[in-house]
């Protein structure tokens, strides 16, 4: 369970905000965290992996800092975390020493899968192969918890819906996966959650099945969302 209190983070040289009174992401959900670009979605993911300081707040991971979560948890972003000199076997051979769950085995058979060549330096690599990369290294971790920011960033519409089957398809159940996206077409079937924000704040949280049943698509949440008032705690400007 991720759970967040008072959350606050800005940037003093921007606009870009993030606050949220509160939020809980249960166990084993898989959750889209939705809304136009500059809404603050990779602020929310990178606030739950610890990356940056936080004004104000508390984010956990079952009860504990999320610094003691790090072996449990995958962060696919398309800035990377590989090293450009480095081939694909090295980059998970290095990865490795630091994941102990990470399953070499399974890597390989993922970047076969993707095309990826094994021999050639990371930096040769086009931007969709780099984060095809990102997303086999990602997997290969075994990770409890997997956060991904915009996974598919510069593929076109069907790499993207072959690349989400294959993701979901490869997940062996119990993992709770949070996928940050402006791209909502693709992720509708495959999330049970979604959580929209807009300016920073959070302005829907709902079940996806609750909304088939209201006869409404995610489209039309998030179009209703950006005309709302802040949801559960969220500040009015």
């Amino acid at each position: 369970m991720i759970e967040l209190k008072y959350v606050d983070k800005r940037y003093p040289t921007s606009n870009a905000l993030l606050y949220i009174r509160g939020l809980t992401i249960n166990k084993g959900e898989v959750v889209g965290i939705l809304g136009v670009n500059g809404s603050g979605k990779t602020t929310l993911l990178k606030s739950i992996m610890g990356i940056g300081e936080l004004q104000n707040g508390e984010i956990t991971i079952e009860g504990q800092p999320i610094q003691s979560q790090y072996a449990r948890i995958a962060f696919i972003t398309e800035e990377g975390s590989f090293m450009p000199g480095m081939t694909p076997p090295e980059y998970a051979r290095f990865l490795a020493s630091f994941f102990p769950r990470f399953d070499m085995e399974y890597f390989e058979r993922l970047i076969r899968l993707y095309e990826l060549p094994a021999g050639r330096r990371i930096r040769t690599f086009s931007r969709g192969q780099k984060m095809r990369l990102e997303i086999s290294a990602g997997l290969a971790k075994r990770a409890d918890y997997l956060f991904m920011d915009e996974p598919f960033t510069g593929s076109d519409i069907f790499a993207r819906r072959d690349s989400l089957k294959q993701m979901m398809s490869e997940l062996r159940g119990g993992e709770t996966v949070l996928i940050s996206t402006h791209l909502i077409d693709e992720i509708e079937n495959v999330i049970d959650r979604a959580i929209i924000l807009h300016q920073g704040l959070i302005r829907a949280d709902l079940y996806v099945d609750e909304l088939r049943e209201a006869g409404k698509s995610l489209a039309d949440a998030m179009q209703e969302a950006r005309n709302s008032q802040p949801w559960g705690g969220g500040v009015e400007k």
